[in-house]
């Protein structure tokens, strides 16, 4: 394995050396690929989670749905921080290139910021496995749109805006705590893992199942593995390289032809 900081070259060269081999790459992204847009993480240092734990328990599915209260506050901070976008950095536009040179088979993310299709990346290669926050869904008749539509609404006075399809509860189109994946997702997750010749996990903990498996799922498959992260992940013993520093310095340098 290659253990090396960010600014070794003999590192960068060789991941970039894989990625010029590798004819289908998939991509795993957390939240660390977008601290540098200004969106705080989860698990880091100074994560949200790590901050705050009791925000983690509160971010159920289950207390959504059952608490009005919640629900109004969450509708409430979202309209509060709406206009203030955070916008794509580099390791975003790192990806899109990665894109533009045909190595990009698909690109599965936990994020649910959206910054990825801002950047360029197609949607067609896209999982958002944790859904995203730039739509709403009902969770009772399923009807989904742009979630300025509720936004809207909350501006307008309405605090917890009920479907106007069928009276159901409104939430954006995120995967909560409680709430299960969408099979089709997972399952086209599992199969580019097990298809690809190299997987670059990026800005991940790789602690969150049942997706961070599909790093052993490619590693088993015969791919190379790369890991960049700010802090020590939870597989960066099975990698092939670990690449340690700044994402949006570091995959600029991995990815350009």
């Amino acid at each position: 394995m290659i253990y090396l900081e960010d600014k070794t070259d003999q590192g960068v060269a060789a991941v970039r050396s894989w990625i010029d081999e590798a004819e289908r790459v998939v991509v795993l992204t957390g939240a660390g690929i977008s601290t540098d847009s200004g969106i705080p993480d989860f698990r880091g240092p100074e994560g949200l989670w790590t901050k705050n734990p009791d925000a983690e328990k509160t971010a159920t599915l289950q207390n959504y749905l059952s608490n009005p209260e919640a629900r109004k506050r969450s509708w409430s901070n979202r309209v509060g921080t709406f206009g203030r976008g955070a916008k794509p950095n580099a390791g975003h536009v790192a990806l899109v290139d990665l894109e533009a040179r045909g190595k990009l088979d698909v690109l599965i993310t936990q994020n649910v910021d959206g910054l990825h299709q801002e950047a360029g990346i197609s949607q067609g290669r896209m999982v958002e496995i944790h859904g995203t926050t730039r739509e709403f869904v009902c969770m009772s008749c399923g009807e989904r749109g742009p979630i300025e539509r509720v936004f809207e609404r909350v501006q307008a006075g309405e605090e917890d805006p009920p479907c106007r399809s069928c009276g159901g509860v409104l939430k954006s189109a995120t995967i909560s705590f409680g709430q299960s994946l969408v099979p089709e997702d997972l399952l086209r997750s599992e199969q580019s893992a097990q298809s690809c010749d190299l997987l670059l996990a990026i800005g991940s903990t790789l602690s969150v199942y049942p997706i961070a498996a599909v790093v052993p799922i490619a590693k088993q498959s015969g791919a190379r593995i790369a890991i960049l992260n700010a802090q020590p992940t939870d597989m960066d013993h099975i990698a092939d390289a670990v690449l340690r520093g700044s994402i949006s310095e570091i995959l600029p340098r991995l990815t350009a032809p």
